[in-house]
């Protein structure tokens, strides 16, 4: 799959191919505000990996934890939401 990005506006999640495709990462590969870039491997997949995402102070953030791993079970505790992959990708171009 490889890197992933969170509108922080939002709570979408996407690839980084993903927004490319659609247009709303340039040639570049670096999308603008609000997308932010989920911290993590850049090989993860969804196999592997969970993306996981909460809403703090009006932001969304989000990250990536090993699947059936301690810290996926603590972050679920403390209110994190895991993103189903069938939601996984940008749903609304946001223009440059």
């Amino acid at each position: 799959m490889g890197k992933f990005f969170i509108d922080t506006t939002q709570g979408t999640v996407a690839t980084q191919r993903q927004l490319m495709d659609s247009g709303v990462a340039g040639d570049d590969g670096i999308p603008p505000k609000p997308w932010h870039r989920i911290q993590g491997t850049d090989d993860a997949t969804t196999l592997w990996y969970a993306v996981m995402r909460r809403q703090e102070k009006g932001i969304f953030i989000g990250s990536l934890v090993i699947r059936h791993s301690d810290h996926h079970a603590l972050l679920l505790e403390r209110g994190w939401q895991e993103v189903p992959v069938e939601e996984i990708g940008p749903t609304v171009p946001h223009p440059f």
